[in-house]
């Protein structure tokens, strides 16, 4: 792991959100990476949850400060940054007053999903990739965790297709049991249509649920990670026909070995 450079870009992140499968692991595979000589950077989205005041996250102003256009409406991105107590790991967030001030993960209190669910999607993808070239840090591997995180390979393949710090850039999908289920409100499809992706590219996205976009990230994915026992019948189906590389974790394999290995042997 020596030297290897790893973009982790997740739905969420111990300490910053509670404990879970998902949280957890975000934390402990680039832990594994960070202890055996590679190099990692963390973002996560800055939900209105996230306390700021007691994980010192500060905004980075040199790295804020530009708008994201979202279906053809202009919002202000926002980084702010922490480091991981007694590690050596930055985690970088991506905010933005509309998307994510006072809000949770993805509904309300009631359970009821965020009408723009889709739209904080769209921006955070191309928050992060924004923010890395700025940061001018070019990643052996991204590896991308969670459903807001989902649109991340199809962003990264075709929207910033020519972008020269991603040119060898390989991208690892892991799916998890999926946080929510049903239909988003908004629409999917023409949202992404609106920054230029050919259709061909948006296979499923006509319809707007997490099914639909887990199994696009399969198809933009060079390797793909099957990380629980409640992913989805559909998606577990498309990984495992799919020809790309594959991990499938089970309570019986060493979980940080198991990254290590398809890290290194199959990127």
């Amino acid at each position: 792991m020596k030297d290897k450079k790893i973009l982790y870009i997740s739905s969420e992140v111990v300490p910053y959100l509670p404990h879970s499968e998902l949280s957890n692991l975000a934390f402990e595979i680039p832990k594994m990476v960070n202890d055996r000589g590679g190099q990692t950077r963390i973002f996560i989205p800055k939900y209105g949850i996230i306390n700021e005041r007691r994980h010192q996250l500060h905004e980075v102003i040199r790295l804020s400060g530009m708008n994201l256009v979202v279906n053809d409406i202009d919002m202000p991105l926002i980084i702010k940054v922490a480091s991981i107590p007694k590690e050596r790991m930055q985690v970088y967030f991506i905010d933005n007053d509309d998307y994510f001030k006072g809000r949770k993960l993805f509904s309300e209190d009631d359970g009821t999903l965020y009408a723009d669910n889709e739209e904080r999607a769209i921006f955070f993808a191309k928050g992060v990739i924004e923010t890395v070239k700025k940061l001018n840090w070019s990643p052996d591997i991204i590896h991308v965790q969670g459903w807001i995180a989902s649109l991340v390979p199809l962003y990264c393949k075709f929207y910033y297709k020519d972008e020269p710090l991603l040119a060898n850039t390989k991208i690892i999908t892991s799916f998890y049991t999926p946080p929510f289920t049903g239909e988003m409100e908004g629409d999917l499809f023409d949202k992404v249509k609106f920054d230029g992706i050919d259709d061909e590219h948006m296979t499923g996205l006509k319809t707007s649920n997490l099914d639909a976009m887990f199994t696009n990230a399969i198809l933009h994915s060079d390797g793909i990670v099957l990380a629980s026992e409640g992913i989805s019948d559909v998606v577990k189906t498309a990984a495992q026909s799919s020809s790309k590389p594959l991990l499938e974790l089970s309570e019986d394999i060493d979980v940080l070995t198991a990254h290590e290995t398809f890290y290194e042997t199959e990127f």
